[in-house]
């Protein structure tokens, strides 16, 4: 009988600490759409949306420490190595491009 784990990944760790991250990065987007609903200045608008792609360039170099010790490293082990690392690369390289 085949068992249903759920498989460990780089963030299982701090899974609870992300959450409770994205979870206020949702609450500041839900604020900034009560600014426009408001007509708030545009400055502050766009001050809170830089906060907001902070939050989340945060959120998303923590994922990226977790999956270079955890997923590369368990790939390269089992050698996966160069795939791993492509793969990583071009998860960089979407982050990076932005507007």
């Amino acid at each position: 009988m085949a068992t249903s784990e759920t498989p460990t990944r780089g963030y299982t760790a701090t899974k609870d600490q992300l959450q409770t991250r994205l979870a206020r990065i949702e609450g500041q987007v839900r604020g900034i759409d009560r600014m426009v609903e408001e007509d708030r200045y545009c400055i502050d608008i766009l001050t809170q949306i830089s906060a907001v792609q902070a939050a989340l360039d945060k959120v998303a170099l923590g994922l990226l420490d977790g999956h270079v010790r955890h997923c590369v490293a368990e790939g390269a082990d089992e050698g996966k190595g160069e795939a791993m690392s492509t793969e990583l690369m071009a998860a960089v390289g979407r982050l990076m491009r932005r507007g």
